[in-house]
């Protein structure tokens, strides 16, 4: 590597005239390819995978056309890259709008699986308590707190699927009047992380009421009970999604050191 810099020398005859010196490095600036650009785009971006793919491909396909645009007027094949990359915007400049729509799609999933699952779930479970062979000498002797805590527990799912069903409406048709999608999402969040474990201990208080005994040996309540552990894992992982997706801080890309 050379080092140059100007130094002003007094006289007649120097004046302003240049030497070769050690103390100023020449800096070298980052020429950014499509690659490169793509994977700070992708290495910045969070959320569903599926989606994600689409928009890093797209960005993607959109710099290859303008490269090939102006590799065909003439430009070198690296210069054309680097002004592709140059026009279309650094990734601070695009990334938020991407991840903004990562964040409205994960919300999207996570409310359209409780506004479908949870009534599926109280449906199931209303047929199977009707079918259920039950004790009904043993059930007039249900505690007082019976009816009541199943009644609440009703309410809190069926709350649960209609805050679900507003939220899926809200990131979707109503995403150009929402101004913060993010907030939404992370709402359904830790919605399910508040609601989940209450509406647990209320199943369980139910199940262990006097008459139920039998009920785990019931062919369609193993069945009902594994479909529901099934759905409340879908709830947690789409939860926990939501919550880290929209705590995540604004995209930014991490500037390489030259090489």
């Amino acid at each position: 590597m050379r080092w140059f810099c100007r130094t002003a020398i007094t006289g007649p005859e120097i004046s302003g005239s240049s030497r070769i010196c050690p103390e100023a490095p020449l800096p070298k600036l980052r020429i950014v390819l499509i690659d490169d650009f793509v994977g700070d785009l992708d290495r910045t971006l969070a959320g569903p995978p599926g989606l994600k793919r689409d928009l890093v491909v797209e960005a993607r396909d959109s710099l290859i056309d303008a490269a090939d645009a102006l590799e065909a007027d003439g430009l070198h094949r690296a210069e054309a890259e680097r002004l592709a990359v140059a026009e279309f915007g650094a990734v601070t400049q695009v990334a938020p709008g991407y991840q903004a729509e990562l964040m409205a799609a994960a919300g999207r999933r996570l409310g359209l699986l409780l506004l479908i699952g949870i009534p599926i779930t109280v449906l199931m479970w209303s047929v199977i308590w009707r079918a259920y062979p039950l004790d009904r000498i043993a059930l007039t002797d249900e505690p007082g707190w019976y009816v009541p805590l199943s009644r609440a527990l009703d309410i809190t799912q069926l709350a649960m699927g209609l805050y679900g069903g507003l939220a899926l409406l809200a990131l979707s048709r109503g995403a150009r009047w929402i101004r913060r999608p993010q907030a939404v999402t992370r709402s359904l969040g830790i919605l399910v992380w508040v609601t989940l474990p209450a509406t647990g201990l209320m199943s369980v208080s139910l199940s262990l009421t006097p008459g139920m005994e039998i009920l785990p040996n019931f062919l369609p309540a193993v069945l009902a009970n594994l479909a529901t552990a099934a759905f409340w894992g879908l709830q947690v992982y789409g939860a926990t999604r939501c919550l880290q997706i929209t705590r995540r801080p604004a995209p930014h890309s991490r500037p390489r050191l030259p090489a």
